[in-house]
């Protein structure tokens, strides 16, 4: 008598906190590999705050591999250039090809994308068609009861899961727990950012290049958004205030108050900065390093894991591999051993998110070098921003999935 069939086994579980770049990348990257998460997205509707994300090759190559790509095109500017400008002058210190002459391509083999946060939230959200997607969806509680997840919402919904993923951001509620405590901090420094139509900016040369203006205490970065390269963000960095009062990351300042770091600067920086109304200050936040990850059946990625200092434009990027990770670990049998899975998980993405994080705090120090450091240690920093693409080059080549097919191949065999 043939022994009766085993039992099918159960669809995995996903419960995803946060429906964000990482929360709906991680969809779709489960998806194309069959599996499914439930995303759980405390706003009403899906409209980031800020203005917009540079993506680089580790992202963009991800995101065309989830069939993206032409989308994702369609609402990007390429910058033609990344340019390291004198702020008070204007003068060019270093410059290094990006869409010219295809060189950015060639060497890392994807695009480097400036695009709105709410653009690349559309392509993103329109290729998972709301698929799982549930808007309105507070985490109030977690708890673990064996092996399952128990998640309450502010809205009394209450759900199961068997693994839970907290792309929740900087103020993480799934952090909360699995550490016990808050561990995000004020970094000392603020910003002020927009959106202006390239119209209004008449002094801008090489418009369509990713500049930073260097300059004492303060640096202005800013690249042109959308289809037809029609707007430019910005995102003018200062020091201080010295301390952050306030419980949200934004607070009000009085008028005039951000021109203040950026006195006698070149026109063209002044003229940006002014070209919108400034009414409120972004204080930059990071996330102290973790010991751990994850506990029990939940984990973390992106902000929530590692908040970082946005002066390598990483943020985003490192999220999305993060979700990339993920999804390719679960796939490669991960899903049959979730401790296992988090823990390979928490090896391949702590030492490179922190290298990142104490990177982007040091080239903070070399934006905002003081008149102090003289002419020679001025040169020092020109002579880095030279090299700019042979020191950070290892930040854009990553491959996050081949990072996970070396990991699976390197484990040793089941006897």
């Amino acid at each position: 008598m043939p022994s009766p069939s085993p039992a099918p086994r159960k669809p995995l579980r996903v419960a995803v906190i946060g429906g964000g770049i990482g929360g709906l990348t991680l969809g779709l990257a489960l998806r194309a590999h069959g599996l499914r998460a439930e995303i759980y997205e405390q706003a009403a509707e899906l409209a980031e705050i800020g203005a917009a994300v540079a993506l680089s090759a580790n992202a963009t190559r991800e995101l065309a591999r989830l069939g993206l790509g032409p989308a994702l095109a369609a609402v990007s500017t390429e910058p033609t250039e990344l340019i390291f400008r004198d702020g008070r002058s204007g003068a060019r210190i270093a410059a290094h090809p990006v869409r010219d002459g295809g060189a950015y391509r060639t060497r890392f083999g994807a695009p480097y994308y400036g695009v709105h946060r709410a653009d690349l939230q559309k392509v993103l959200s329109g290729g998972l068609a709301g698929e799982g997607l549930h808007l309105g969806h507070r985490l109030a509680a977690l708890d673990q009861n064996g092996d399952v997840m128990a998640l309450t919402f502010a809205n009394g919904v209450e759900v199961e899961a068997d693994l839970v993923i907290g792309g929740d951001g900087v103020r993480s509620a799934v952090r909360r727990w699995i550490t016990g405590g808050e561990r995000v901090r004020y970094s000392g420094t603020s910003a002020f950012r927009g959106v202006v139509p390239m119209g209004l900016l008449p002094s801008l040369t090489d418009p369509e290049a990713i500049q930073f203006w260097m300059g004492p205490d303060a640096h202005l970065l800013h690249y042109a958004i959308g289809g037809e390269a029609d707007s430019v963000n910005f995102f003018a960095v200062v020091e201080g205030p010295e301390t952050w009062t306030s419980e949200r990351w934004l607070t009000g300042i009085a008028a005039g108050e951000h021109r203040a770091g950026f006195a006698g600067w070149h026109p063209a920086v002044i003229e940006m900065i002014d070209a919108i109304p400034q009414t409120q200050r972004w204080g930059l936040f990071v996330t102290d390093p973790l010991r751990r990850w994850h506990r029990g059946r939940a984990v973390l990625m992106g902000d929530s894991a590692h908040a970082m200092l946005p002066h390598h434009g990483q943020g985003a990027n490192t999220t999305i591999e993060d979700a990339v990770t993920l999804a390719e670990l679960l796939a490669a049998g991960g899903a049959r051993d979730l401790d296992g899975m988090m823990r390979r998980y928490q090896a391949l993405r702590r030492t490179r998110t922190r290298t990142i994080q104490r990177s982007a705090w040091a080239t903070n120090r070399l934006l905002h070098l003081p008149d102090s450091i003289g002419p020679e240690g001025l040169a020092r920093r020109d002579a880095r921003m030279a090299r700019f693409p042979e020191d950070f080059g290892w930040i854009h080549a990553f491959d996050a999935r081949d990072a996970v097919a070396e990991a699976v191949a390197a484990e040793p065999r089941a006897a």
